[in-house]
């Protein structure tokens, strides 16, 4: 009927709602043809799937034990869902083992950098040889991934996650995690969850060493923090993590080093601390803590509603562990939700399609 007002030749969908709140739905394609809806997500608070064929495969019989934590359904969607996951060192690595030991179905890693030596102490399954024959991240993570045999697909995209065929391939997949320093990147991928409406993970870990006394150095601070970021509420930036600012800034840096110096030394850019200290057993904590989040949401387990935990903070110095409840608005990205392929992409000129004459 609707397709007879349009009066064009184009697919239409349709949905329904059950009293419980499950969906389903079909696309009327041109040519008379039903289609039924592969998979409805919603990226709320609680992180739902529904698909069209329900049940019927057989789980593999390494997930029997956290199947009877999770009930065999959340890890049926396990075994469906697509991840991405954004840099593949500190506490990406950790991060990536975990969801492959839980069973999810596909990986799609995104890391430009190779292997250095300084990163052995973090990255696991690397060896010293990866280090120094150059070895990609993405490639190192990959094959011990395709070693285990445990079902996860990877994709390896050894590129900058400023590339359009990035933010596109990311945008395809139903979870995502960020385990990137930079505030442009964290930027980047906040706005790409806004866009495609997709549930972000942010995981970001400050460890503040002073090695300036003659006893050696003294530990000031160790603390971490993972952001559940759902489009159309609050962002990174409403959060106070970054400013505008701070995100371009941080873009000069990426494209024009020089520019970025000049303007650290002329003092209109405040400087920025590179190879911050890094522990293997703090960046593990804080991946627990996001894949934790995550199980959270999918298979909601704890006494108050995932509303209260929009932000959980650690900190080892003083053993806490604060959480935030979800508030607010972000003015930036609050209007940009689902607007998906748009020109320039993510509404970016750097990532605008460049045409040739």
């Amino acid at each position: 009927m609707i397709r007879g007002w349009v009066e064009a030749d184009v697919p239409h969908g349709s949905a329904v709602m059950l009293p419980d709140g499950q969906m389903f739905g079909r696309v009327l394609w041109p040519g008379n043809t039903f289609e039924p809806i592969d998979c409805i997500s919603v990226a709320g608070d609680d992180l739902h799937f529904w698909y069209a064929d329900v049940g019927g495969a057989e789980l593999p019989s390494f997930v029997a034990s956290h199947a009877q934590a999770f009930d065999v359904g959340t890890i049926e969607r396990l075994r469906r869902l697509s991840v991405a996951v954004i840099g593949a060192s500190g506490t990406g690595s950790p991060l990536i083992e975990q969801l492959v030991r839980l069973g999810v179905g596909e990986l799609l890693i995104v890391d430009d950098d190779g292997m250095e030596e300084r990163n052995v102490n973090r990255i696991l399954n690397s060896t010293k040889k990866d280090a120094l024959d150059g070895r990609s991240k993405v490639d190192v993570l990959a094959d011990a991934i395709e070693r285990a045999d445990l079902g996860t697909r990877v994709i390896r995209i050894k590129k900058n996650l400023w590339d359009r065929d990035v933010v596109r391939a990311v945008a395809q997949c139903d979870v995502v995690f960020g385990c990137m320093d930079t505030v442009d990147g964290r930027y980047l991928l906040n706005a790409l969850a806004a866009y495609y409406t997709l549930p972000y993970f942010d995981v970001g870990v400050r460890l503040v060493a002073d090695s300036q006394r003659e006893s050696g150095s003294n530990i000031r601070e160790i603390c971490g923090t993972v952001h559940y970021i759902r489009p159309g509420r609050s962002s990174l930036m409403s959060r106070g993590l970054f400013s505008m600012k701070q995100v371009a800034a941080a873009g000069l840096r990426r494209n024009d080093p020089a520019a970025h110096d000049r303007q650290v030394r002329d003092g209109y850019i405040a400087g920025v601390q590179a190879n911050r200290p890094a522990v293997i057993s703090v960046n593990m904590f804080a991946a627990a803590l996001a894949v934790d989040e995550f199980l959270a949401r999918l298979h909601p387990f704890r006494e108050e509603p995932n509303n209260n935990y929009a932000a959980v903070t650690f900190s080892l110095a003083s053993m806490e562990l604060i959480c935030d409840p979800e508030e607010g608005i972000c003015e930036i990205l609050g209007g940009k939700v689902g607007m998906g392929d748009v020109a320039p992409l993510l509404g970016v000129m750097e990532l605008a399609e460049r045409r040739t004459a």
